[in-house]
């Protein structure tokens, strides 16, 4: 092969390994059907919620996911896929799975990395109903603030009944 395309390659290898290394969530899925009018809605609402979609070679992403011991992705590599990627651990994949909904048949998902392990689409999707990170911080502090709450709830009924 000319050493141009070798080299271009091997930057579009880099720009994958980026991306990955840059997101807690890596998604593979078939987008065979969908029309541009539906995937420019699809990455919009990606976009909201930092997460972004493009469109690789399947063997310029299994070379990356090689380079990055991410062993086993290569089996969902297959048609046409897009590779979604998410740098919150499960934004990427509530929009993700909200849209495989909507589009039917026509966006599959086929699995993914889930911070740096290889998962199935099943697990995808487990991930897609996780609350996002603020969901988590809000339901901990409500539970630090309860005993607070309820002290100063009996305090006050101490207070009343004087």
């Amino acid at each position: 092969m000319n050493q141009e395309v070798l080299k271009a390659k091997q930057e579009v290898v880099n720009e994958i390994k980026t991306r990955a290394q840059g997101s807690q969530t890596l998604v593979v899925a078939e987008y065979r059907g969908l029309t541009v009018a539906q995937i420019q809605e699809l990455r919009r609402a990606l976009r909201a919620e930092e997460a972004c979609m493009y469109v690789y070679k399947n063997s310029l992403v299994e070379r990356a996911s090689k380079e990055l011991g991410y062993a086993g992705l290569e089996e969902y590599l297959s048609g046409p896929n897009a590779i979604f990627f998410s740098k919150e651990v499960s934004n990427g994949p509530k929009v993700i799975a909200k849209y495989a909904k909507r589009f039917g048949d026509t966006l599959k998902v086929k699995g993914g990395v889930v911070e740096g392990k290889v998962v199935d689409a099943k697990t995808i999707n487990e991930v897609a109903k996780l609350p996002s990170k603020e969901g988590l911080l809000a339901m901990f502090l409500s539970c630090l603030q309860a005993p607070v709450r309820q002290f100063a709830c009996a305090v006050k009924a101490v207070a009343d009944a004087k």
